[in-house]
């Protein structure tokens, strides 16, 4: 525990309401099993508000001797820290102990001094006592001797040029030494800021890093003031936690402040700044955000030419390396089984030579489109003799995408960024880790051939979804790739960035009476059997009454949905018209996923579009039928980001749009709705080109006046 935590703001005293709160949880440890030490600080502090009386009653008789004597407004700075030490250490102990005894917790005081540590025989008797204290569940309390240390110097011990040894200078080099000793589980240093930031936390963009590893320390900077009530300041914490760390001892930093800290962490819960022995291969986000920037500007400003090489090159890496691919993605299978990962899932998780091949020949589709998407003239205007506006296309920015199972989306999304010239964070869930990885060895391979490698990322810390969305200053447009909850988590929670996507996809298919029978069965098996765990798969099928209460196609149809293993549940209006059927469907919203399906019933082609604007998510939607008619005014209707006649709803695909790829399927109606490929990632900016012009000539009697006409572009 650091001074600022259990020291008064005035410097001179406990803050008692705070202690007694880490006591009562150092306590319930203490009694559930566990064994804990303690380091403390404090005794300086308490030492002060004793000898500060004192002192000022000592002074009352020069005050009333000579009234212009302030020396009792200095009467705090006058105490030498090591008296106020020797007097506060014997109060403290009294302290804690009354406090402890509250819970049963017995307690033992060790004061200890840097010699100790470096007198063999006094160090082996200092751990040969804590080893024993430990067994007899009596908590140690740990203090540097204040009252005999003189102040730290940096040159002060001739053991601390040897990395193995930490130099004992402050409470957290002595309690990271403890830890090592006795070898602790953890160590938990207490500070009073909530862990480690990207920059002094009062500086503007200040992040807090939730997981640091040692190699990150270079891209950290930290503030030069340090403890106003004790040695140390947080570069000494990171110090002293990267010490223990290489000595095998877990450590966290966290906000002693903080109600509950100590529980929070040991109840597994994200608190504070967990320290990692593994290697950051990646810089903190901020940086990997703004490398991402600088990567875009540099695909922008390549020829056409060199995008579509970058990306025909990853094309070709994907066969190139398919092995490598696969035993990657192998390991993630076998992991996900496993775990017993439901068979839809590890589906969506499946990567396979055709698979593969798709992927490529997908590719090779964007990079065709990377001749002519950018800087594409799209409304040009003479606003004036010699002023000429024009409106062309240019990157969004920097995106995140942030995707569950498929890794086949990475190559997707890694080529339609490249192919725009937008900078890319990609967040991909564990479940693919090692499929991620491997691709993303072969997007980064592509990306250096043209010289922008830091274009594109993937994110491999433990970061929380919720700190990316807070990166607004960083991130243009965040596109989530997964499950339902995902993605509506993901639009719940971004409060300044904006949301490329669709939260469900509750599909349907009406199949009209005037339907060709024949197609509408191989549609609906497409529709629905083809791959059932896709956003674009069939949930709901919609019947024309008549086919319910006439003729044969009912009955066909439940039967091949039935020989393809799919479950079918009945809507209110089937269940009315049927004796013995499905069971009834909970919900006509529901979005499957898998092997399972929905019936209803509806009186005409009006009824279909009420019900699918009613119980429909906005995806896909299809009718079944030859009558003109009947489909010009479903496909009118139906406000849909994608409406079919006559095919099935596995069409709504970027690949099959002739898109190359997709970012994902976007129901919302600003920017870009259905499949979105390289044209969803790009905005537009006005370029104006005069000659001296200047708006005040144009006002009522000057010298110039608009002309505002159109120019074939």
């Amino acid at each position: 525990m650091g001074s600022a935590v259990i020291t008064r703001a005035d410097e001179c005293g406990l803050a008692l309401g705070r202690l007694a709160s880490i006591v009562e949880q150092v306590a319930e440890c203490q009694i559930e099993g566990r064994e804990c030490l303690m380091v403390t600080s404090g005794a300086v502090a308490f030492g002060k508000q004793k000898l500060t009386q004192e002192l000022l009653m000592s002074l009352s008789m020069r005050e009333t001797l000579s009234p212009k004597d302030h020396t009792r407004d200095e009467a705090g700075t006058l105490l030498e820290p090591r008296a106020a030490a020797a007097v506060g250490q014997s109060g403290l102990m009294s302290l804690y102990d009354a406090m402890f005894a509250q819970y049963g917790v017995k307690l033992a005081q060790i004061l200890v001094t840097t010699a100790d540590f470096r007198n063999e025989e006094t160090r082996r008797n200092l751990f040969s006592t804590l080893t024993e204290l430990i067994s007899l569940n009596v908590v140690p309390i740990i203090n540097t001797n204040d009252a005999v240390t003189p102040p730290p110097k940096d040159d002060d011990d001739p053991l601390g040029g040897n990395k193995r040894v930490i130099r004992i200078k402050d409470n957290d080099s002595l309690a990271a030494r403890l830890a090592a000793e006795v070898q602790a589980d953890l160590l938990i240093l207490m500070s009073d800021v909530d862990g480690i930031y990207t920059c002094p936390p009062s500086q503007e963009g200040a992040r807090l890093i939730r997981t640091f590893a040692p190699d990150m320390s270079s891209h950290v900077e930290f503030g030069g003031i340090k403890s106003k009530v004790g040695t140390g300041g947080m570069d000494s914490k990171v110090e002293a936690a990267t010490w223990a760390l290489n000595h095998g001892v877990s450590v966290v930093i966290c906000n002693g402040m903080q109600d509950n800290a100590i529980k929070t962490i040991l109840d597994g819960r994200k608190i504070g700044t967990f320290f990692t022995e593994v290697k950051s291969s990646h810089l903190p986000i901020e940086t990997l955000a703004e490398n991402a920037r600088e990567g875009g500007r540099r695909l922008f400003h390549l020829s056409p030419e060199e995008r579509a090489g970058a990306i025909n090159l990853l094309a070709d890496l994907l066969i190139s390396k398919q092995s490598t691919i696969l035993e990657a993605n192998s390991a993630d299978i076998a992991e996900a089984n496993r775990r017993g990962t439901e068979k839809p899932l590890v589906d969506r998780l499946s990567l396979t030579p055709s698979k593969l091949k798709s992927l490529s020949s997908g590719l090779r589709q964007i990079a065709e489109t990377s001749h002519s998407n950018l800087g594409r003239v799209l409304k040009k205007t003479k606003i004036a003799d010699s002023l000429e506006l024009r409106q062309i296309t240019v990157p969004i920015g920097v995106l995140l995408v942030i995707f569950e199972s498929r890794p086949d989306c990475l190559p997707q999304v890694a080529a339609l960024a490249m192919s725009s010239a937008n900078g890319l964070l990609l967040k991909g869930g564990k479940e693919a880790s090692y499929s991620n990885k491997a691709l993303m060895n072969l997007v980064s391979e592509a990306l250096d051939s043209v010289g922008a490698g830091n274009a594109i990322n993937l994110i491999s810390t433990r970061e929380e979804i919720s700190e990316l969305l807070a990166m607004e200053r960083h991130i243009d447009l965040i596109i989530p790739r997964g499950s339902n909850e995902l993605v509506r988590s993901i639009q719940e929670q971004s409060q300044n960035i904006p949301v490329l996507g669709h939260a469900e996809g509750v599909c349907h298919v009406y199949v009209d009476r005037q339907a060709d029978l024949t197609k509408a069965l191989r549609i609906v098996r497409d529709s629905k059997c083809d791959y059932p765990a896709a956003c674009n798969a069939m949930e709901t099928l919609l019947l024309h009454e008549d086919l319910v209460k006439n003729g044969s196609f009912f009955l066909d149809v439940c039967n091949m949905l039935r020989r393809e293993g799919v479950i079918v549940h009945a809507g209110p209006n089937l269940s009315k018209l049927l004796t013995f059927g499905p069971t009834p469907a909970k919900s006509m919203k529901t979005e499957y996923g898998t092997l399972e399906c929905a019936i209803e019933s509806v009186p005409d082609v009006e009824g279909a579009i009420e019900h699918i604007l009613q119980n429909g998510s906005g995806h896909t939607d299809v009718i079944i039928t030859e009558d003109e008619t009947t489909a010009k005014s479903f496909l009118s209707q139906v406000d849909s980001a994608c409406v079919f006649h006559n095919a099935s709803s596995r069409f709504a695909d970027g690949y099959r749009f002739g898109l190359g790829a997709e970012v994902g399927i976007s129901t919302a109606r600003i920017h870009a709705r259905g499949p979105v490929g390289v044209e969803g990632l790009m905005t537009t900016k006005w370029v104006l080109v005069g000659n001296g012009h200047v708006a005040s000539d144009f006002a009522e009697g000057g010298p110039c006046q608009y002309i505002h006409q159109n120019i074939p572009v």
